[in-house]
């Protein structure tokens, strides 16, 4: 047992050196021969000397070369001068490592005299490129004096657009495509047209943070503009914004529409809340619809007194045949029954609560005529013994006419004057408000509306 153990030792020792002796003959073995033609110390240095002359500003710095080992030493006028001596002596060839050890020079004049070289370098360099500078500057001036006089012409931007407004957007987009095509020029002439992608991105980036900041203005402008393509009403229109009170319109202007209202006060919509809200135009349809409601006792013959009122709307001159009117039972109140009744007009020639106003006398008097009460349902409070009590007010508590106080001298039968003369007054008044030239209106009576 012991031989086998032996004879296998032995065996995986010579196993062993043989795997040794096949790595040793896998490797180079040769001598390493050194370059015959490698550059010398002193030619490294020579080289490294010239290349400095040449480049001028290194005349403080020493340079040793040992067995391919460059050593620089001294000052320069500036600190990246020092730095970028290490990459240029490191491609010399034969330069086995290079030590550094130059530093910025604490002198101040020698500081200073780079920056007055660049200076003096920059400013024969402008005065090289002044005619070329020249050129470039006429040339950007023609062609934005040729986009101006273009812009500032009537026809065809007044034809093209519907309403002064819109055409001077489009002069403005005229102005600005010149102004960018004559600076394009003028940089192409001077070879500088890389600045161009430079300027566009800075004006694209401030644009945008404007526009961030003045995002109400922006809103207001953009709205502006689509209600002057759209116009949605003309002047005089009676209109009722959402949530604002009804009134005649003034004018549109670039920031707001500007109302009359019947009480004769102005109103100013921003028109960033008229683009987007519920416009009512009152006007658009000559035709317009009166209605009012009256009531009647509950024991009346309902049914002749909603033909009776009808035929009364339908003989009134200033109601219109068609749309015929229309008389309908709403509800049943305190003490009355009330009906609703409607009629048409042409408000160009009648005024529409003149019509209402006499339209519900003349109803009220017929039915009164038919033996028909049409009772008062209000209601009296009056304070007796410090308690509130609810009295119906009858004819002995009416108040009674003064025997010195002369009647009326007036016909019930008479009817009312129905005629629009109110609101031709309120015309004239907007007429004579738009007569100011001074203030701009977006409003066209020509411009197409929707």
């Amino acid at each position: 047992m012991n031989a086998l153990k032996a004879l296998l030792v032995g065996l995986i020792l010579l196993a062993g050196q043989a795997a040794l002796a096949q790595t040793a003959t896998d490797q180079p073995n040769g001598t390493i021969a050194a370059d015959s033609q490698s550059t010398p110390d002193a030619a490294i240095e020579n080289r490294m000397r010239a290349i400095l002359d040449e480049i001028g500003g290194y005349g403080d710095v020493t340079i040793t070369v040992n067995s391919g080992v460059m050593t620089l030493r001294g000052e320069t006028a500036e600190t990246a001068d020092a730095i970028e001596l290490t990459a240029l002596a490191a491609r010399i060839e034969g330069v086995v490592q290079v030590k550094n050890e130059v530093q910025a020079t604490a002198d101040i004049s020698r500081r200073l005299d780079p920056a007055v070289d660049r200076l003096e370098a920059r400013v024969l360099q402008l005065l090289a490129a002044l005619p070329l500078f020249l050129v470039a500057l006429v040339v950007f001036a023609l062609i934005v004096f040729i986009g101006l006089s273009i812009s500032r012409l009537k026809q065809p931007w007044e034809r093209l657009a519907p309403n002064a407004f819109i055409a001077q957007i489009y002069r403005q987009i005229i102005r600005l495509l010149f102004i960018i095509g004559g600076l394009v020029i003028a940089l192409d002439i001077m070879g500088a047209t890389a600045l161009l992608g430079t300027i566009l991105g800075a004006a694209g980036i401030i644009g945008l943070a404007i526009g961030f900041a003045v995002r109400d203005t922006v809103e207001n402008f953009i709205a502006s503009v689509m209600l002057s393509f759209r116009q949605p009403f003309r002047p005089n229109d009676v209109v009722e914004v959402e949530g604002h009170e009804q009134g005649k319109v003034i004018r549109l202007t670039s920031r707001a529409t500007i109302l009359l209202s019947f009480d004769g006060n102005h109103i100013r919509i921003p028109n960033a809340i008229v683009f987007k809200s519920r416009i009512t135009n009152f006007t658009r349809n000559p035709e317009r619809r009166f209605l009012f409601e009256i009531g009647v006792a509950s024991d009346a013959d309902l049914a002749a007194i909603r033909k009776l009122a009808t035929q009364v709307v339908a003989d009134l001159a200033f109601t219109l045949p068609e749309p015929e009117p229309l008389v309908w039972i709403d509800r049943i109140g305190d003490g009355a029954i009330f009906l609703t009744v409607t009629g048409w007009i042409d408000q160009r020639e009648t005024s529409l609560p003149r019509a209402r106003g006499e339209a519900l006398r003349q109803v009220k008097n017929a039915i009164e005529a038919a033996g028909v009460e049409v009772p008062d349902t209000t209601y009296r409070v009056q304070v007796m013994g410090g308690n509130l009590i609810n009295v119906q007010e009858t004819e002995e508590d009416a108040p009674t006419a003064d025997p010195e106080t002369p009647a009326l001298d007036v016909d019930p039968g008479d009817p009312d004057p129905v005629d629009a003369t109110n609101e031709d007054a309120l015309d004239r008044i907007i007429d004579d408000e738009r007569q100011d030239e001074k203030r701009s209106d977006l409003l066209s009576e020509d411009a197409p509306t929707e």
